[in-house]
């Protein structure tokens, strides 16, 4: 057990975080995937398994401080040393601000913030001790301006934005990489395909996001030296308007 890592998925979705966990999957490392419900995650279980990776599904509220602090002590117990953590909750919702309820803010908020806070502080604890780790944080547009209809989810964008950057020079010194991923454009998933076809329709001319090239990224990330390592990246279509 003592030569295995595993990598962390916070937010384990059809898409990135598949994607990302896929993409270390592949290299070896132990992909621990985690959503609220356990069950949706069986068919990326059983894709990693199938293409030769090891995985394990975990339900669980990232929201949750005990939650959280009792998944990652038992992954370190009962699988392996988490190597890489990916904290990939959205939460995106659009409501004129009048609109905005304190629930929906409120929920949004802990579900962009809160949950990357208390996802960074357990993973940090365990990392530091051995000097070495790497914390991936994804952020969206709205982690860099706010726009109409979007106080919510860019008031956490931003929060989680400052978390990471805070991190990254608490963490950097110390052996661990931290770093913010912005994500500006759409992704390839089937919400944007029901939802959005003529974006969808750009698919083809690689003018939306693609899951596996954004796990790429990933990848490189954690693989970078530490004499020039990146703090924030952010991803785009080559034909994005920014």
């Amino acid at each position: 057990m003592n030569d295995k890592k595993s990598v962390f998925v916070v937010g384990a979705g059809d898409a990135t975080g598949g994607a990302i966990a896929r993409r270390f999957a592949r290299e070896g490392y132990i992909a621990c995937v985690t959503r609220r419900n356990a069950d949706k995650l069986a068919p990326l279980v059983e894709r990693i398994r199938a293409e030769g990776g090891v995985a394990h599904a975990f339900g669980s509220d990232a929201r949750k401080q005990e939650e959280v602090t009792a998944l990652v002590a038992g992954i370190e117990r009962d699988v392996a040393p988490i190597d890489v953590a990916v904290f990939n909750i959205g939460g995106n919702v659009r409501f004129g601000i009048a609109e905005t309820t304190e629930r929906v803010y409120r929920k949004v908020w802990e579900m962009g913030a809160l949950a990357g806070f208390l996802v960074g502080r357990e993973v940090a604890k365990v990392m530091l001790p051995r000097g070495r780790g790497t914390i991936l944080f994804t952020g969206a547009t709205a982690s860099m301006r706010g726009s109409a209809g979007f106080c919510a989810f860019a008031g956490a964008k931003h929060a989680l934005r400052a978390l990471a950057q805070s991190m990254a020079r608490e963490l950097g010194p110390k052996g661990i990489h931290v770093a913010h991923v912005v994500i500006d454009g759409a992704i390839d998933t089937p919400f944007i395909a029901e939802n959005f076809p003529e974006r969808y329709a750009l698919k083809a001319r690689d003018g939306i996001l693609s899951p596996d090239a954004i796990a790429e990224n990933y990848w490189q990330l954690h693989r970078q030296h530490r004499s020039a390592w990146t703090h924030e990246l952010d991803l785009r279509p080559w034909m994005e308007t920014w």
